[in-house]
């Protein structure tokens, strides 16, 4: 329509241009000019003509070209998903994309030339548009590119966040030129991000507040994470123990099962439970009960975790009612074997010694029986000592002069056995709250033990000291040692290793220490010698206490 209103314009002037032209020269132009008007004119028509031509096909060439530009422009913004609008230097709209018209409500708005402030009158979200213009005038003030997080409520009540960046554009004398906003809808990412940090918040709660230790192990079984927990259980700091590989932690007689157990874990990716036991840095055993979990990321195995238990308490318990419950047995035992196997034993000790007397010639014989009678009657004192309930009385004694006197006791069968005792008195006395005559008994089995343990010419090393409220005796010597087996049994009734043994005698030293509130440890090696940790406390709470049958 425009083309051809511009063709009939062109026509009609040219027309009147020609006509008009003629008349007048015909008219009014002198006869010896009227030729040379005539040229004159139609150069004229054709200069004007040819610049009509020329402007208007520039200027139809440029507007195509912009009406082009401002078509690829619109789809361009049109296919975002995004935000986009355009402002002038005095923040009225200049273009929308459809998803920002949508976003505001403002699709049957007629947008261009107005304000925030003006569109907040035809939507439902206008106190959003207010809030827009307030920090676009920020972004002025500011004269840098901006970008925040913006927040628009949705029909369903709900909010939908925004992060958007706002430019502001100046011309070369600072005054300013437009402005362009662009946002992006972050809810889903930002519900995502909120969800990931309180799952982290979880789980590193239950990673660091766990009463129990807490491990990562990567697939080559090197430690990658402790919880505090592992400080407070074992002593040792999580630093200290991370990156080093499991073995170095675990001892060597459970290593291959440990190590199968892992390698379960991560092959067959199933959890797996077993008992460790560690050193606890100050020395002492720590028995730990160990699940373990695969960890799995995108479908792989990438480490385990797992939990462990201090059970060394538990365990403690456990051996404890294991030996009461044995004792118990054995004391009901023995107060009825005791009792009948006494009165007949005294009546066979007093004939023999009536006829040792009378008979000179089986004198060998009669002290051979006398002596074997004196070991029943001695069997049948530990058995009584098991059986019946003993009223114990603690007094104050010195520990040290409880000691010297059983090794000078003992001192003959050492030196028959060509041992040595080596004790050196601490200079300090050392009193404690004990029934003297228990700790000699318990001494004696001890050292005793060691003594028959020892090869020809071997030493016997007892050494006393303090330790905070409890006073420590280690008796170590160089024998024939005990095995792992056998240590496992030390103190169960009627279990010796020796020919003419009853296993009686470490029971009753177990019973002591326990009735003292103390404990004892045996600590051996095969062929390499034993060493016996007995630690008791300076005061005893039990000033008079009745142990009964099993008590250990």
């Amino acid at each position: 329509m425009q083309k051809k209103n511009m063709f009939l314009l062109f026509t009609g002037l040219s027309l009147i241009w020609i006509f008009g032209t003629n008349y007048l020269v015909e008219e009014y132009a002198p006869d010896h000019l009227a030729h040379l008007y005539e040229q004159g004119k139609e150069l004229f028509y054709v200069i004007v003509t040819g610049c009509f031509f020329y402007f208007y096909v520039m200027k139809s060439e440029e507007l195509s070209v912009a009406k082009e530009e401002e078509r690829r422009l619109s789809t361009l913004i049109n296919s975002m998903v995004d935000v986009v609008i355009f402002k002038d230097g005095d923040g009225r709209w200049i273009e929308a994309n459809q998803f920002g018209l949508k976003l505001f409500h403002l699709e049957d708005v007629d947008y261009r030339g107005k304000k925030d402030s003006e569109l907040a009158e035809h939507t439902i979200l206008g106190d959003a548009l207010r809030s827009c213009e307030i920090t676009d005038e920020e972004t002025w003030q500011k004269g840098v590119i901006s970008r925040v997080e913006e927040e628009i409520p949705t029909p369903d009540g709900s909010l939908k966040t925004f992060d958007t960046i706002k430019v502001p554009l100046f011309y070369s004398d600072g005054s300013r030129k437009g402005f362009v906003v662009i946002g992006r809808d972050i809810t889903e990412r930002k519900q995502v991000k909120m969800l990931l940090k309180e799952s982290e918040q979880r789980y590193k709660s239950l990673f660091d507040y766990n009463p129990d230790i807490v491990y990562m192990i990567d697939i080559n079984g090197v430690i990658t994470n402790l919880n505090p927990q592992f400080h407070s259980i074992t002593g040792y700091k999580p630093e200290e123990t991370i990156g080093l590989h499991i073995e170095k932690i675990i001892p060597k007689r459970d290593k291959d099962e440990i190590l199968k157990a892992i390698s379960s874990i991560i092959v067959d990716q199933k959890p797996e439970s077993f008992e460790l036991q560690i050193m606890h840095k100050e020395g002492h055993k720590i028995i730990l009960e160990c699940a373990s979990v695969p960890m799995i990321i995108n479908g792989e195995v990438a480490g385990i975790i797992g939990y462990g238990k201090d059970i060394t308490q538990i365990k403690e318990t456990e051996e404890r009612l294991r030996r009461t419950e044995k004792l118990s047995v054995v004391g009901e035992l023995s107060a009825s074997v005791a009792h009948e196997i006494r009165n007949p034993l005294t009546s066979l000790k007093g004939f023999v010694q009536l006829l040792k007397m009378e008979d000179e010639k089986h004198h060998l014989y009669y002290k051979i029986m006398l002596d074997e009678l004196d070991r029943i009657n001695h069997i049948v004192g530990e058995l009584l000592l098991l059986a019946k309930p003993q009223q114990v009385k603690y007094k104050k004694a010195n520990i040290g002069n409880i000691l010297s006197d059983v090794i000078s006791l003992l001192k003959t069968e050492a030196s028959l056995h060509n041992v040595q005792i080596n004790f050196d008195m601490p200079s300090e006395n050392l009193d404690i709250e004990c029934e003297p005559n228990q700790l000699k008994q318990l001494f004696i089995n001890i050292i005793k033990n060691a003594i028959e343990a020892s090869k020809y010419g071997d030493l016997i090393a007892i050494t006393l000291e303090q330790r905070g409220e409890n006073i420590l005796i280690i008796v170590k010597d160089n024998g024939c040692g005990i095995t792992k087996e056998r240590l496992n049994k030390i103190g169960e009734p009627f279990y010796s290793s020796k020919e003419k043994g009853t296993g009686l005698g470490l029971t009753v030293s177990f019973k002591i220490v326990q009735s003292h509130n103390g404990k004892i440890q045996f600590n051996s090696e095969k062929a390499k010698g034993t060493e016996v940790q007995i630690e008791l406390p300076i005061e005893n709470n039990n000033k008079c206490s009745g142990d009964e049958p099993g008590s250990a």
